[in-house]
């Protein structure tokens, strides 16, 4: 096993392979029969393009051999930074055939984050675009290759710069091994398959090793929940490499039942409900921000939406009027509210559940073997129907994070339950509502903002003498991320512009700079002392409330 993961106990583990959750095969051994018994149907389209199960098969095999050519080998790491293109899929399914495991990046992504998984993962390469709107790629790549020594190979979906390998040509050149170097390969089922990435609430990004075995189950499991059939149609508008596009049931789920995937880069409502029309698109994965804009777009009124049998939203909680509303618009369809973590546990409402679980509830676990327990402050279960932390462990959810003992210890309970960090209480069903979290992010339309790691990046600038990073409700996003600032004497106001401008320069994602600043004089306190964040974010709701009112006169 690769050094840093933590095992399954093995007691866990016999159970799960007895229970048949998991088949001891790796996900090039899963995927293999898939790619033969759908070997003509049309596994991925990308705008004008469309690749068969076989010809992912051929393209991924062809790959896999060119990459073992160039030197790497079972257990590398390599940081996968590409857009919603079919060459994701393809470099996937070939890091899968060699035993490479890839860290799942963004690509909005910036120097901080990707020089940080470079350097804790000591991945050997780094796979990216040639550029991403005004961003170009190449020189924040040389810039983590000139600081690791582990980073070997720069590879570029684009023009290649000077020391960069081209993807595209990786993947059309016939490799000079033969097919059979594939088949010597051995790859343990309980190694990772993949590294997703934690929305931890520290500075430094937590790495979730996902086995093969874990993985594959996860898939098979959500797919049953979420009506998959080999003439599903899934359309993925979201990040690809999030754990909920890639495995939830997503990718992985589809392609195990023959299904097909059509990948897009736009969240323009009118780009999505075009791609629906054409391709009958039946199964849609959204955050609540981009269901909301999708069901209030004209644009909904112009194309035929009867084909969509399920979008699937998660990230944050869905209110019952947006459901209502979508219900109203696209009759055909089922909104599946899920809670997801890329640490493993998945709850979802299935189709067939009373109307109260589906309109006001997260569902239920998709695992017979998923334990979640709620407790409180001491450890100790809540009672039914009251909040608490919700903590899981299952066959499908990591036993810690890698190369993290320290910070292990604080997230697992002493017998292996993960401490979500989550809020939630049951349902009169059973079924489970979140309530809020306990940790310290901020759920920006379902991308999670660690508050530490920001604030750091604030106490840095010359003019702050203290900060507190705080949740402001919003009504598109349900989050955006408010900078309270305690200015240093004699220096002045700091405006946001002038803020965003410094942190920007600290090359992080843009996703993650703040959208409002709260000068003040002194934090409200807890009766322990510590700066009370609750009161802040109440402090600054009241004042959001005062300038829609007053805007509201105003008009």
């Amino acid at each position: 096993m690769l050094d840093g993961v933590v095992p399954f106990p093995p007691e866990f583990a016999r159970r799960y392979r007895e229970r048949g959750y998991w088949q001891d095969k790796s996900l090039a051994q899963e995927f293999a029969p898939v790619f033969e018994q759908f070997r003509d149907r049309v596994a991925v389209i990308d705008r004008d393009r469309q690749f068969t199960y076989g010809e992912v098969d051929a393209l991924s095999g062809n790959l896999a051999l060119n990459l073992l050519e160039l030197g790497l080998k079972p257990l590398d790491r390599v940081v996968l930074q590409l857009p919603n293109v079919a060459e994701f899929v393809i470099l996937y399914f070939a890091l899968q055939k060699i035993g490479c495991i890839p860290i799942a990046a963004l690509a909005s992504h910036r120097y901080a984050e990707i020089s940080q998984f470079v350097e804790i993962a000591e991945a050997v390469a780094c796979v990216f675009p040639e550029r991403q709107s005004d961003f170009i790629f190449s020189p924040m790549i040389k810039r983590v290759r000139d600081a690791n020594a582990c980073m070997r190979w720069p590879i570029v979906l684009g023009a290649p710069g000077a020391g960069e390998l081209s993807l595209t040509e990786l993947i059309e050149r016939p490799a000079h091994l033969d097919r059979g170097e594939l088949d010597k390969i051995k790859i343990a089922p309980t190694d990772p398959c993949i590294f997703q990435l934690s929305g931890g609430t520290t500075g430094i990004p937590k790495l979730i090793p996902r086995t093969h075995n874990d993985y594959a189950y996860n898939s098979r499991a959500a797919a049953q929940v979420c009506g998959v059939t080999r003439d599903s149609v899934l359309l993925l508008v979201l990040p690809i490499a999030h754990n909920l596009p890639l495995a939830c049931p997503g990718i992985q789920g589809f392609m195990f039942n023959g299904g097909k995937i059509v990948l897009s880069t736009s969240t323009r409502p009118a780009d999505m409900f075009a791609l629906v029309e054409r391709h009958r698109v039946t199964h849609i994965k959204v955050v609540p921000a981009l269901l909301i804009r999708m069901i209030h777009d004209p644009a909904i009124e112009r194309f035929d939406t009867a084909s969509i049998r399920y979008i699937q939203s998660g990230g944050q909680r869905l209110q019952p009027e947006t459901r209502m509303r979508t219900r109203r618009l696209i009759p055909s369809c089922f909104v599946q509210e899920n809670f997801g973590m890329s640490e493993g546990l998945l709850l979802f409402a299935k189709i067939d559940d009373p109307e109260d679980v589906r309109m006001e509830t997260v569902g239920f676990p998709v695992s017979p073997d998923d334990e979640v327990r709620l407790i409180d402050d001491d450890d100790n279960l809540v009672p039914f129907g009251e909040v608490g932390e919700m903590c899981a462990r299952g066959p499908y959810t990591l036993r810690g994070y890698y190369k993290a003992p320290e910070y292990n210890a604080r997230a697992f309970t002493s017998d292996g339950f993960y401490r979500s960090g989550d809020l939630m209480r049951r349902h009169p069903s059973g079924a489970y509502l979140v309530e809020g979290r306990k940790k310290d992010l901020i759920n920006r339309g379902g991308e999670k903002i660690s508050a530490e790691e920001i604030e750091n990046l604030i106490l840095s600038h010359p003019a702050v003498q203290n900060v507190a990073c705080i949740a402001m409700p919003d009504a598109q996003l349900g989050e955006r991320m408010c900078a309270c600032i305690i200015p240093r004497p004699g220096a002045g106001a700091l405006t946001l512009a002038e803020l965003v401008g410094f942190l920007a320069a600290q090359e992080i994602a843009k996703f993650k700079l703040p959208e409002r600043v709260e000068l003040m004089t002194e934090f409200p306190l807890s009766t322990f002392g510590k700066v009370s964040k609750k009161a802040l974010v109440e402090m600054v709701t009241r004042k959001l409330e005062a300038e829609r009112a007053a805007k509201s006169g105003d008009g």
